[in-house]
């Protein structure tokens, strides 16, 4: 049997309300929050003695359809029918009992994922074991928490001179159930609709599924200081029992402005200019974006990359006043700027007088200039040695010493990479003159061969010759190539020689005014050697035969001297000049082997005994 009875929706109640036939009491919450997917307990208790003969529940949807539709019903005769044709089957449960102890009896619905369709007026009706029965009203209520919301920032820049707000942002929030709420920001102060400044543009749309797709657009007339600012949305939504909000993420915007004023800055800033750098010079507007600029230099248009002007290779011309200009052709406003540069130089370096020759004895004042668009400091310089500061370096009482080469160094004292230097070569004349004595260098292992060297001064740069002689013979020996060396103040020259016997080496230096001469005897250098071949011999024994040899030699030689000194003493032997002079007349061997020993210039040869046992003369 279907009841139908006509009742009101009443919400928002915060007490429990009874609705009553008759003699029996039924109390229901007003409403009943749960979210989606979950599980709803609707509860039903009444007051009565005797358990109850018959609980029917019914559910109401809102609008015009007021008509009830049962979807439990139970009586005392343990009949208990759920209509499975119902939209709940398969996803409730009910239970039910009574305390006669205190005349009180309950029943529970119970719906299991909840959906959105389940969001209604439940109804539960209770009828004792007389005619009296009563029900009570309860309102499901169902939330869904929505997604995160999306914020899109405008992609180009909005214009402070725009006449009305401009599109900034929008924010979307999907799934929520009832409507989530949409409120801007900017820097954590909410936006409130107005005509002038801000509009805020929204759309809902609901899903096939019930729940709710909300959309918002922020309109704002812009400041300059608005490029700046942090723009977001907040979107407050419902769960059972309370209020929730959650916030995008923060986003700039690009805020057009016109220029009004221009800066030019030059680079390198701080440091001062010079001829050959490279130089940049950069305008800069307060507007955005950046508007075209032009530059001049002394009023003549220059090509410039819009907001850089690039100077290469910059040289004195480049000094000046360099504007730069900005026009805004959208706003008609016009702005400039200018920056005075100066590259600084420093020209070549004149040294006064030019190549110079002095009589020995001279002075000769030298002079340095140089001009410069800075203070400068002049330095002298002769062989890498600091001689003195000033433009102006005198020479007195020329001699050997004072030639050479004479390096004028001029320094921009504020800009010390600005530097150039110039030299002179100044000559002192006189007759060649030896420093020092002929050097003999070292023995040349490979060929026994020494280098001498003899120096000269004198100007004009004399020539240098040489000649070699034996010193025993007297005779004159071929002189190698020399190699001579310019200096500036003489020459250099240097031979390669073998002496094969003690030699005289002679160096001479003449020019127009004269001529000079040193000498030096040099030692003998090639020395005689002998080369013996050692013979091998057997394996065993070999060594004990040398020895026995050893020793008959050594016994021989003991029973020569003895016999010689029998002869002597017997007056058998000759032993003045005469004799002297035969034993000298015999011929040398050619396995002599003959030592020099010098000390100082005095020479003694020594004897040494030869191969084969002959003693020979000094001469030999």
């Amino acid at each position: 049997m279907t009841l139908r009875y006509i009742a009101l929706l009443i919400a928002g109640l915060s007490v429990l309300t009874c609705k009553t036939w008759a003699m029996v009491d039924v109390n229901m919450e007003d409403r009943v929050e749960v979210s989606l997917k979950g599980q709803a307990e609707i509860s039903c208790i009444y007051t009565l003695k005797e358990p109850a003969k018959m609980i029917v529940w019914f559910t109401k949807s809102p609008g015009r359809d007021q008509s009830r539709k049962r979807v439990y019903y139970y009586d005392t005769l343990q009949k208990e029918i759920i209509d499975e044709g119902s939209e709940y089957a398969g996803r409730i449960n009910f239970t039910h009992s009574h305390e006669p102890q205190n005349s009180r009896g309950s029943a529970l619905l119970i719906i299991n994922n909840v959906q959105l369709s389940d969001q209604k007026e439940y109804i539960c009706t209770v009828h004792d074991v007389s005619t009296d029965s009563g029900e009570g009203h309860t309102l499901l209520q169902i939330f869904n928490s929505p997604s995160l919301p999306v914020i899109e920032g405008t992609h180009t820049g909005i214009s402070v001179t725009a006449e009305e707000p401009s599109k900034v942002a929008h924010c979307k929030v999907d799934d929520g159930y009832p409507r989530p709420n949409i409120t801007w920001y900017k820097d954590r102060f909410p936006l409130q609709q107005s005509n002038n400044e801000v509009k805020i543009s929204e759309s809902e749309t609901t899903k096939a599924n019930g729940l709710f797709t909300v959309e918002s657009d922020l309109y704002i007339k812009p400041q300059r200081t608005d490029e700046d600012a942090l723009f977001y949305c907040e979107v407050k939504y419902f769960v059972p029992g309370e209020v929730r909000m959650t916030e995008s993420k923060k986003i700039n915007i690009t805020v057009h402005y016109p220029t009004t004023k221009v800066t030019v800055y030059v680079n390198p800033r701080n440091g001062l200019i010079k001829e050959g750098d490279t130089v940049e010079i950069r305008c800069e507007g307060n507007g955005n974006p950046q508007p075209v600029f032009s530059f001049t230099h002394n009023e003549e248009e220059l090509s410039a990359d819009n907001e850089m002007l690039l100077l290469e290779n910059v040289k004195r011309s480049h000094s000046g006043t360099y504007v730069c200009q900005s026009f805004d052709f959208g706003d008609g406003i016009y702005a400039e700027d200018s920056v005075n540069i100066t590259v600084h130089y420093l020209d070549q370096i004149v040294v006064t007088p030019e190549e110079t020759v002095l009589n020995q004895g001279d002075d000769l004042p030298l002079t340095c200039n140089a001009l410069s668009s800075l203070p400068t400091q002049t330095s002298w310089y002769k062989d890498g040695t600091w001689l003195g500061k000033g433009h102006v370096l005198v020479l007195h009482n020329a001699s050997y010493d004072t030639a050479g080469l004479y390096v004028c160094q001029v320094t921009v004292s504020s800009l010390h990479e600005l530097q150039k230097q110039n030299s002179v070569q100044i000559s002192v004349r006189g007759k060649p003159k030896f420093t020092k004595e002929i050097e003999v260098g070292p023995v040349n292992k490979a060929d026994r061969s020494v280098n001498l060297t003899c120096y000269a001064e004198g100007f004009p740069f004399p020539n240098i010759t040489w000649t070699l002689s034996d010193q025993r013979t007297g005779q004159p020996v071929p002189v190698p190539e020399a190699e001579n060396q310019m200096t500036d103040t003489g020459v250099i020259s240097m031979i390669s020689v073998r002496a094969m016997s003690e030699l005289t080496a002679k160096c001479s230096a003449a020019n127009e005014l004269g001529t000079e001469e040193v000498s030096r005897k040099i030692e003998a250098s090639a020395r005689a050697t002998t080369t013996t071949t050692q013979a091998t011999s057997p394996k065993g024994g070999g060594s004990g035969v040398i020895i026995a040899v050893l020793i008959i030699c050594l016994l021989l030689i003991a029973i020569l001297g003895s016999v010689l000194y029998f002869l002597y003493k017997k007056g058998k032997l000759p032993c003045g000049r005469s004799g002297k002079q035969d034993f000298t007349k015999q011929k040398a061997s050619k396995d002599d082997i003959v030592m020099e020993m010098k000390s100082g210039k005095s020479e003694e040869a020594v004897l040494l005994q030869g191969v084969n046992g002959d003693k020979k003369s000094p001469t030999e």
